[in-house]
């Protein structure tokens, strides 16, 4: 029996006059205007941001603009995509022309500008990826350019460029110098696989061999009159991953002869992260393939690693990133935990382990914004797993504040030293707020207030969610949201539109404002349900992690379980009751509507992952272990598996150049519902990727509106 726990009504808006549609979408009326480029300057009294082609000074403690930077419009034509001050902040390096690889790859142009002297020089000929800088002075700059590592040297007068190649066995497919390959750039989310010591001395740098890697393979339909084939290394779960080795290169070193850091005799893990500790020591995480045991390596003695902290999971350790370990001083450090089952902050020292446990409770930490002094500034959900604030501890775990009062969602870009903050807000009834704030939090300026789009908001009848709970037959309650036309009926009944991602760690409801597709149908006369089920992120590991080994079970057992509490209200029709999901959600939305042909009429899966076996060895191991040791956990939630129980109406959409979620996932799926003898629909985008970039974003959405007025 489903039970409803605690309904939270957002306040409805008064009807205009003015109905939206996707086209709304097109032109933009629904984008918040956002402050691009914020960076706060080293003397923590100052920040920049980017405004067009311009970087822009402006004043903490008034937030007044105070002069203008550099004005790229007087150098070039070519528009400024992103910008880095050097350390010393006298130089400027300008990144234009930025071409998409992958998720964060890309290659681009970069210009340096000596903001003293006033020169502008163009580092190389050819694009060039990860550009970044190794000098105090801005003189020196590290980049990658077809995967080996190279430096550039800009002369005293700014227009002598030397360049200094300090690899030379990379080769597309094979070798990697100084760059990440494919499934640590989505999997990791970084790139630049390349760090400076403090000094400027030694070059820390990761290689990876790809050379075992199985090859995928890509066709490119619109470029010519044969199709162009595009292969790269892609590792699919139990497959060979790249064997990644850790090297240093001393610039001083004539011969930049690289040196190789000892990472242990296991050449079958991850190494995730590598930097710099304020001592200048080359630090590095390990993490072994099975991804439950977490290791952080420092090089006491400048070339020897040894362990200093160990974290072990019996299920996983999540995934580790660049703010997992937090270096202090010589010896403490702070690291985030799961230790005792909800993420938090606990202070290390090197000969001792944990010293002071610096946040408790059953909430989560969901990043850490800085420290500053004997203060750690964070950002936890501790009111509410569905929003989160600013919050500041003492390095002994006394002396909590809370920074921020309203109630949504933060992020946060502190200024050096945390005399001031600039903060992104949003709730569902506020769009996009950017606001500039004293160490306090009281705010001193509001930097964008989206009032225009309010005023659209007013205008043009767009609902807000409404927040509840329901309780499963499990006894498991579960998060959701629903959205209701203005003109909501009780009396009437309505079709119901289930939109959901799932994926393990994520949610989808939270207190934040965002409009998508979905909105149009609520205009339309449909309700728009969203639940997080078990495996979402906000309520711990135990909630999360319960679908260790069983990625598709618990997760779709909960998205039916919601179907039918719906279907059991009295405005809603049950025989017209559907599904959506995009990437980990179009695998759930196929899984629903198979496992779930009793109660959902209609699913469209954008993207769908349909057999894990086909997806990537970082992603799919961390949950499901390896394919050898879980056969069960790959197949028995394998969409592919139960194509003969499709009763309703279904849409499968795919891009064709799609390198995350492989067309092959659609394909496998096509194949089994055609044996089956099952009518579906099928829209393919010739060479789009994942995010159905560069041409089909928009179109994609318009045929999944009317796909559902004309089919539920």
């Amino acid at each position: 029996m489903i039970t409803l726990a605690l309904m939270i009504f957002a306040a409805q808006g008064v009807p205009g006059q003015n109905m939206f549609d996707y086209s709304d979408f097109r032109a933009g009326r629904f984008t918040p205007k956002n402050v691009h480029g914020i960076r706060s300057m080293a003397d923590g009294e100052h920040y920049t941001v980017l405004d067009g082609n311009r970087i822009i000074k402006y004043s903490y403690k008034t937030g007044e603009m105070v002069s203008v930077v550099l004005d790229f419009n007087d150098l070039t034509d070519e528009a400024v995509e992103d910008y880095t001050f050097s350390p010393d902040e006298t130089k400027v390096l300008i990144t234009t022309e930025v071409v998409p690889i992958y998720r964060h790859s890309f290659t681009a142009v970069y210009y340096l500008c000596d903001l003293a002297g006033g020169t502008v020089v163009r580092l190389t000929d050819h694009p060039i990826r990860d550009a970044s800088f190794l000098s105090q002075d801005g003189r020196r700059i590290g980049f990658v350019r077809d995967n080996d590592l190279y430096y550039c040297e800009v002369a005293d007068d700014g227009e002598k460029v030397d360049i200094v190649r300090l690899t030379s066995d990379g080769e597309y497919n094979r070798i990697i110098n100084g760059h990440t390959d494919w499934v640590y750039e989505e999997e990791f989310g970084f790139t630049k696989a390349f760090d400076i010591s403090s000094d400027g001395r030694y070059l820390a740098y990761l290689r990876f061999d790809e050379t075992e890697v199985p090859e995928f393979y890509i066709s490119c339909f619109t470029e010519g009159l044969y199709p162009r084939p595009l292969s790269f290394k892609y590792p699919k779960a139990g497959e060979k991953n790249s064997v990644v080795t850790l090297h240093t290169i001393d610039l001083t070193d004539p011969t930049h002869t690289p040196q190789q850091i000892d990472t242990g005799p296991d050449t079958d893990q991850y190494i995730p992260h590598i930097g710099w500790d304020p001592e200048g020591r080359l630090y590095f995480y390990r993490l072994n393939r099975l991804q439950n045991r977490f290791e952080l390596l420092l090089c006491r003695d400048g070339r020897t690693p040894g362990v200093i902290h160990t974290e072990s999971d019996r299920r996983y350790v999540e995934r580790p990133h660049e703010n997992t370990v937090t270096f202090l001083s010589k010896d403490r450090f702070i690291v985030q935990s799961e230790r005792s089952g909800y993420r938090h902050l606990y202070l290390h020292t090197i000969d001792r382990g944990v010293t002071d446990t610096l946040t408790r409770g059953n909430w989560e930490v969901l990043d850490l914004v800085s420290v500053t002094g004997d203060r750690v500034y964070y950002l936890s959900n501790e009111g509410s797993a569905i929003r989160n604030n600013l919050y500041s501890v003492k390095l002994n775990g006394k002396g909590k504040t809370r920074l921020t009062d309203e109630e949504g969602v933060w992020s946060i870009s502190p200024s050096q030293g945390f005399r001031y903050f600039i903060s992104r807000f949003s709730n569902v009834s506020t769009p996009l707020q950017v606001r500039l704030h004293d160490a306090r939090g009281r705010v001193l300026r509001v930097l964008e207030d989206n009032a225009q789009l309010s005023e659209t908001l007013r205008n043009r009848r767009v609902p807000r969610k409404e927040f509840f709970r329901i309780t499963t037959e499990r006894g498991t309650a579960l998060n959701c949201y629903v959205i209701k036309p203005l003109d909501f009926d009780p009396a009437k009944k309505y079709p119901v539109m289930m939109t959901q991602y799932s994926g393990p760690g994520s949610q989808s409801v939270q207190d934040r404002w965002s409009m998508d597709w979905t909105d149009v149908l609520v205009q339309e006369g449909y309700i728009v349900m969203c639940v997080d089920g078990r495996g979402t992120g906000g309520r711990g590991a135990d909630f999360r992690k319960v679908t260790y080994r069983n990625l598709g079970g618990p997760e779709a057992e909960d998205q039916i379980s919601a179907a039918k509490y719906i279907a059991t209200q009295p405005y809603v029709d049950p025989d017209r009751i559907g599904i959506y999901g995009w990437s980990y959600g179009g695998f759930m939305a196929l899984n629903c509507i198979l496992k779930g042909n009793d109660i959902f009429k209609m699913a469209i899966a954008v993207a769908p992952v349909t057999s894990w076996r086909y997806y990537d060895t970082i992603y799919t191991e961390i949950y499901n272990g390896l394919p050898e040791d879980n056969p069960h956990g790959y197949d028995n939630n394998s969409p592919v598996n139960f194509a003969d129980r499709l009763k309703g109406r279904l849409l499968i959409i795919h891009g064709m150049a799609d390198d995350n979620v492989h067309f092959q996932n659609a394909m496998a799926m096509t194949d089994a519902l055609v044996r089956a003898g099952k009518d579906f629909d099928l829209m393919v985008y010739p060479d789009d990727n994942h995010g159905m970039y560069p041409t089909g974003r928009h179109h994609v959405r318009e045929k999944m509106i009317n796909y559902t007025l004309e089919n539920l």
